[in-house]
């Protein structure tokens, strides 16, 4: 007996008819549960962001050591300026770098393997995809800096504290300094994503992330005074800076909240870039 193909039609459907779209909530819930699911999945990611924990960390008690041993010989000026809190947090200096190339790798790994295709044939709607892996990213990558930035904190204290030289978070300013590392860490992170996903190569955006935050600075310096000094504090590594620093100096930096947004701006429009780029061209 023959099967007529013609009267087979999908569950919940009439013939004729085609299966219902799902909302763009749904759509977005889905794609954010499959960004999670490759994410968590690749080893890498754990191991980015465990070297990231240690090093701000282990490299801030370092720091805070460093300082302790040599506190008798600060001059009065240098005790004065002295900023415990900002001090805890140096290591993210480091740190920065390292969630920076995560950022890169969690889009620019896609295209190196070429699972990028199967990324885009499940998901045609490519900026939702960018944005669902953004939102995804964004919300491990704060996790984990605020774990960061809290243990860098309480150690480097722990630490001071026994010079006397210490803070707390009850003092007026330093939560912001604390939870303010972490924002800048994540968004530094998606800054890297922004690249990575305009430059769609793992060395070229991380070498993009390094130039961004360490080699403008750099060459800042040999402009001359009058002109850095205006210059320096919007390049997004100075700007961002200011978010977890106590008292920016007027002068050389914005302030912190202006600052953040000055960095904030520089990862949107990587990711607006990116974007483009990544509707326009073929995977």
């Amino acid at each position: 007996m023959a099967l007529d193909t013609a009267t087979i039609v999908a569950p919940g459907t009439t013939p004729g008819s085609h299966p219902a779209e799902p909302s763009l909530g749904t759509l977005f819930r889905r794609i954010l549960a499959a960004e999670w699911t490759k994410l968590r999945s690749v080893r890498s990611t754990t191991i980015t962001l465990a070297v990231t924990v240690l090093v701000c960390v282990g490299l801030g008690a370092l720091f805070c050591y460093g300082m302790v041993s040599r506190w008798d010989q600060q001059t009065p000026q240098e005790r004065s300026l002295f900023d415990p809190a900002s001090f805890s947090l140096n290591a993210l200096f480091l740190g920065q770098l390292i969630i920076g190339a995560l950022g890169v790798l969690v889009i620019s790994a896609e295209y190196s393997t070429g699972t990028i295709r199967a990324t885009l044939g499940a998901v045609p709607q490519r900026r939702a995809m960018l944005a669902g892996k953004a939102v995804v990213f964004a919300g491990v990558a704060l996790l984990f800096s605020l774990v960061t930035c809290f243990a860098a904190f309480l150690l480097g204290q722990a630490i001071l504290h026994g010079k006397g030289i210490g803070t707390s978070l009850s003092q007026p300013g330093v939560l912001r300094v604390v939870i303010g590392g972490a924002l800048y860490l994540t968004v530094v992170g998606l800054l890297g994503l922004g690249l990575g996903t305009l430059l769609r190569n793992s060395a070229a955006g991380i070498s993009a992330v390094v130039g961004l935050l360490f080699v403008l600075p750099i060459l800042s310096n040999f402009l001359p005074s009058d002109i850095r000094s205006h210059v320096a504090k919007y390049l997004p590594a100075e700007a961002g800076a200011a978010i977890w620093t106590l008292h920016p100096r007027a002068s050389e930096s914005l302030s912190p909240w202006v600052g953040f947004g000055v960095l904030c701006a520089y990862a949107l429009a990587a990711l607006v870039a990116g974007s483009v780029v990544l509707a326009r061209r073929d995977a």
